[in-house]
């Protein structure tokens, strides 16, 4: 890449054997016959993509996790400890390409969590999973009663992508009846192309319920053995085969099943003095509803004239996921069309349908926001070179921008990018950039006009575009070699920043070839030609012309004999204080650092957890007394609460394993707030306003309330997680007692909560082995009777053709389940005959339930966990400000061995036997990982630009001195965050990279010019204050066009850490920049270049035209 053909020599219309690459190739394709073509080729393919990709409000991340769920009837939660968990995690934690083992031993079951490392195919991670869990099956006894492990992967296909509420008004018709129509829509909406999983939340489930009365039972001289025998021989039917009569086969079975609660109720037990006793007299036989063991409501909220109302009706939910790969707005429109096309047929006149998620159309709604966003962006700038350069000159760099953007999103397309919020904000960022090429060419080319008046375009053209063409490719490359590193983040962050680095670099390239090919062509067809007469007006270098002596009056002292030196080292001294201010920001607090802010989302979600063994109506009573302050809320329109269940997961769910909770001590509701375009507030204000209000209910119904938002990027178990580790149960126990309170007594600190439960009452039943054995009655016939007279024991299923087998469910009626009395009253036959009482064979003794115990690594662990909530103006919002808050009062704690509490924050300890040890988890660890890699990616970025720049210009002092701006973006990105009172957050760490890369450019173009200069004889000093001039007018017009690109960004939550990045970044260092490196690179060089100005000053005569400005 030469820059020999400079401006003195005339460009003669054939390629000069001198031109470099960039200008044989405007040479070729400025008068070619497929430029056209192949311009309107990459705008078809832009078209394209646009019309194909997939629409998504975030990326796909891949991250796959499991559940190993592994039931262990009747053991305790140390046995489930010791015998499943224990070597469960250890074979798990055999795979390749595991993140993390975790699990959590109850009693009777154990649940393994395994979660693969980010970017492990699902398909692999789940053969590998299978292969572990089958091949190690023989571990455990038959006999031990494990039962067989239940593998459940998950991923983030398992979201549902559209919830549908059905709820009806009729005070006849209850959770039953909805749950009947819900059964029945989802098999309509099985049908939908595209959609995976659909399941129904709520609804009490059906049976046939066979409740016995005990004394009736003991008048006909049975036991409940007998009645579930009884119901189970009667169940049978068998194939006979076939009987061969007369030359035909005829088929013999026998029969009939139960089909019906009538053919259970005429049942015959057995017969007594003759006489049959049927299943009626000894019971009450009814199919519906067994008891209920979760209840889920729709609250609608209605703000007319000023007052709210409530109306709260029994709901269930209908939950849709889609298949991977589908794309979510088709599925999620066809759903909704289906569920319309339903009304009045499957679904009844008077059961209302509310759609309470469609996280297609928010994305079909986030992404045509892009979109035109996108292409106001473009306009903008296209706007921006009509005032500074002309009417025609706009018209080509506005179709080199389109045309750029079409072939980046057909690479976007082709590469398997959705289009989603990140890959959108990759192009509207670049746009600044990608107009770069474009603008510095055409700006060449009319510069030429001015110097070599008289010359047909088509000749000036390929010498004009070879002069900016090495800088140019070269710019281009530095960008990219500051942006690619950034591909290689690890961690959840990675896959969901990717689209960035890979985007913008691919747009990059493009721009390139179209600056060099289509550029060149309508510049061709489309400038003016110039006549000798009009010197330079044309050529819009206006600007240089009133920079002048702007220019002067800066260099001048600078640039001094005698004073020179001082001045120059007094500017330095005040950039430098400057770097120092804007560093010093965000350690007093004035600029905060976070992961990511939240987004403004239209829901939130209220998750409630009552202490263990709380009936489900009394969470129940907590949920709708939170609903009726919800209502109070202005922006809310309605909300879905589910006592004993979890509402359908978001992203966040997925994390947190909500899908698993379940028992009458959970909770949670749903809450939809209007759209955006219909609030001043974001969700993320209301939440914070609405959760003190919330908090204070639960507190008196004794509930833990926790206000749970949609998070904006990588979800986590909680904002801040302290894991507790150390050698005994108790003790960990106690001391995350004392971290609990530590994180209670933090201000900003809200949702705390640990993994250990209340200590609740358990009863246990003990049998007298001596007493049962005499008798002749087993421990398992006391015990199953038992089991039968409470809980309940489906003896048998009816065949009735319905989608959902129907169990025939033995128990005591509800009003019996009161007290132990009723079950001890129960009886069991001896081997004499006799009927034996059970409360004759047992004893009650009272203990407390056991705890739950957690393993995380193969490590025991206890959870605390927490949120970071400013509840006033000021209050910092990000959890690693709590984190570290809390460390100095967490030193002072007295463990239970006497020791200290040693932290740790990016791994676990490796002894946990050593003492008690705390190890910091949640957002800090995706934050640490992610700016560190982000840190890394920055640091490549710079040498590559270095090696870069010392290939172009062949030495290793310049390219110091054009990379000594980068600094500088400093002093805009910080007070630009303090400006604003945004946070600094991985957005802002890209939109520093990106700097990098563009003020690179500008420097480039300014070293490269005084070395032009300096090659044609002009004298040094004069030559670094003309490079100055000159060269304004480009890096003042690229710069602009990067800024403007980057304005429409300012509006979204979550990137407007990018956009304050670049504009304030922008604007400081350009300014800077073309005052601090000419006076570097003159310090740098004067002694080589000779340091006297000549005498005369018509020196210069031999220099183009344009430096005739650079006289005082």
């Amino acid at each position: 890449m030469s820059h020999h053909a400079s401006q003195q020599e005339p460009a003669q219309a054939g390629a000069t054997p001198r031109l470099g690459v960039s200008g044989r190739i405007a040479a070729y394709f400025q008068t070619a016959q497929i430029t056209p073509l192949l311009a309107l080729v990459a705008f078809l393919l832009g078209l394209f993509a646009v019309m194909v990709t997939p629409r998504e409000e975030e990326p796909q991340i891949d991250v796959t996790m499991a559940n190993v769920i592994v039931p262990f009837p009747g053991a305790s939660a140390r046995d489930v400890e010791a015998m499943v968990a224990t070597p469960g995690e250890q074979v798990l934690s055999q795979m390749t390409g595991v993140e993390h083992v975790m699990s959590v031993s109850r009693p009777g079951v154990a649940v393994l969590t395994v979660q693969f490392k980010v970017g492990v195919p699902r398909q692999t991670a789940v053969v590998r999973l299978y292969d572990a869990v089958g091949a190690n099956a023989d571990w455990l006894p038959p006999g031990l009663g494990v039962l067989q492990p239940i593998i459940k992967p998950k991923g983030v296909d398992d979201v549902p992508i559209v919830a549908v509420t059905l709820h009806t008004t009729r005070a006849d018709a209850g959770a039953w009846d909805l749950e009947r129509v819900a059964h029945s829509v989802e098999a309509e909406l099985k049908r939908v192309p595209g959609t995976r999983e659909v399941t129904t939340i709520g609804g009490p489930g059906r049976a046939v319920m066979v409740e016995v009365d005990p004394v009736k039972l003991a008048a006909a001289g049975l036991t409940l053995h007998e009645v579930r025998g009884a119901l189970q021989s009667a169940n049978m039917g068998l194939p006979l085969g076939d009987v061969l009569e007369g030359n035909r086969a005829i088929a013999l079975e026998t029969g009939p099943f139960l089909h019906s609660a009538q053919d259970v109720a005429d049942l015959v037990l057995a017969s007594r003095g003759g006489k049959p006793v049927y299943l009626r007299e000894v019971a009450a036989v009814r199919d519906g509803a067994p008891p209920p063991s979760r209840y889920v409501w729709y609250g609608a909220v209605d703000h007319a004239d000023g007052k709210s109302t409530l109306s709260e009706q029994p709901a269930v939910t209908i939950a849709v996921t889609k298949k991977p790969g589908e794309n979510a707005i088709d599925v999620a429109n066809a759903v909704v069309q289906r569920v319309q096309e339903l009304h009045n047929t499957v679904i009844p006149a008077d059961v209302q349908v509310t759609e309470t998620r469609n996280y297609g159309a928010t994305a079909n709604d986030k992404a045509m926001t892009l979109i035109k966003k996108l292409l106001f962006a473009t306009l903008s700038v296209v706007a921006l070179v009509f005032f500074a350069l002309g009417r025609r000159e706009a018209a080509i760099v506005g179709v080199a921008v389109i045309l750029t953007l079409t072939v980046t999103l057909f690479a976007s397309w082709a590469w398997g990018f959705t289009l989603n919020r990140v890959s959108l904000f990759a192009l509207i960022f670049s746009i600044g950039i990608l107009v770069d090429d474009a603008i510095v060419v055409v700006e060449n080319i009319h510069r030429h006009q001015a110097l070599e008046p008289g010359k047909s375009l088509r000749e000036i053209i390929p010498g004009a575009v070879d002069e900016v063409g090495g800088p140019t490719i070269l710019a281009t490359l530095t960008v990219i070699a500051a942006l690619l590193p950034m591909a290689f983040v690890s961690g959840l962050m990675g896959p969901y920043m990717s689209p960035i680095p890979i985007n913008a670099s691919m747009g990059m390239v493009l721009s390139l070839a179209i600056a060099f090919m289509v550029t060149p062509w309508l510049a061709r067809l489309w400038m003016k030609a110039t006549h000798a007469g009009d010197d330079g007006t044309v050529a819009g270098h206006g600007l240089a012309r009133r920079m002048a002596p702007l220019f002067h009056r800066i260099f001048r002292p600078l640039l001094d004999e005698r004073s020179g030196r001082r001045n120059r080292s007094l500017l330095g001294l005040a950039v430098a204080g400057l770097i120092a201010l804007s560093v010093l920001l965000p350690v007093f607090g004035l600029v905060v650092l976070k992961m990511l802010p939240f987004d403004n989302k239209s829901e939130f979600q209220v998750v409630v957890d009552m202490p263990a063994g709380t009936p489900v109506e009394k969470t129940a009573a907590v949920l709708h007394a939170l609903g009726a302050h919800l209502a109070t809320v202005p922006e809310v329109t309605n909300y879905q609460a589910y006592a004993g269940t979890a509402s359908p997961i978001n992203f966040n769910g997925l994390v947190r394993q909500y899908y698993l909770r379940a028992g009458g001590e959970v909770g949670d509701i749903q809450v939809n707030l209007v759209d955006k375009s219909h609030r001043h507030e974001k969700s993320h204000a209301i939440a914070m306003r609405e959760r003190p209000a919330l908090r204070a209910i639960g507190e008196r119904f004794g509930a833990n309330v926790k206000v749970v938002e949609v998070p904006p990027g990588p979800p986590v178990m909680a904002p801040i997680v302290a894991e507790v580790y150390g050698p005994d149960a108790e003790g960990r126990r106690a001391v995350a007692r004392q971290v609990r309170g530590v994180f209670e007594a933090t201000p900003g600190v809200v949702d705390v909560d640990d993994s250990t439960i209340a200590s609740a009452p358990k009863s246990v039943l003990v049998v007298d082995r001596t007493k049962a054995a005499q008798l002749g009655v087993t421990q398992q016939a006391i015990a199953s009777t038992l089991r039968m007279g409470l809980a309940g024991d489906a003896a048998t299923y009816l065949h009735d053709a319905s989608r959902y087998a129907v169990p025939a469910t033995i128990q005591l009626p509800p009003q019996m389940q009161g007290s132990l009395d009723a079950l001890l009253q129960l009886t069991v036959r001896s081997q004499a005959g006799t009927l034996v009482p059970i409360r004759e064979l047992v004893r009650v003794s009272d203990t407390v339930r056991e705890q739950p115990v957690y393993h995380k690594d193969l490590l025991p662990v206890v959870f605390v966990v927490g949120d970071m909530a400013g509840t006033k103006v000021g209050d910092l919002d990000s959890p690693l400000y709590g984190m570290f808050q809390m460390r100095s009062k967490l030193a002072d704690l007295k463990m239970p061995d006497g020791g200290q509490l040693t932290e740790y924050f990016i791994r676990q300890p490796a002894n946990p036997y050593a003492g008690y040890a705390l190890k910091w988890d949640g957002e800090w660890q995706i934050t640490y990982e992610t700016f560190r890699d982000m840190g890394a990616a920055y640091a490549v970025g710079l040498i590559l630009i270095y090696l870069l720049v010392v290939a172009q210009f062949g030495s290793y002092l310049t390219p110091l001195i054009i990379m000594a701006p980068i600094p500088l973006t400093v002093i805009g990105v910080m007070p630009g965050h303090a400006l604003l009172g945004a946070q600094f957050t991985a957005t802002s760490m890209i939109g520093m990279i990106a700097l990098a890369g563009i003020i690179v450019r500008n420097s480039i173009l300014l070293v490269d010019f005084i070395n032009l200069q300096v090659a044609e004889g002009v004298p040094f000093r004069r030559a670094i204050v003309a490079s100055a001039i000159t060269r304004a007018q480009p890096i003042l017009l690229t710069g602009l066009a990067a800024m403007i690109g980057a304005l429409f960004i300012l509006g979204d939550p979550i990137f407007n850490g990018l956009a304050i990045s670049l504009i304030f970044g922008i604007m400081v260092s350009t300014v800077l920049t073309l005052v601090v490196i000419p006076i570097l690179y003159y310090m740098a060089y004067r002694k080589r270049y000779g340091d006297h100005e000549p005498a005369e000053t018509g020196a210069a005569a031999g220099a183009p035209p344009q430096v005739d400005t650079t006289h005082p």
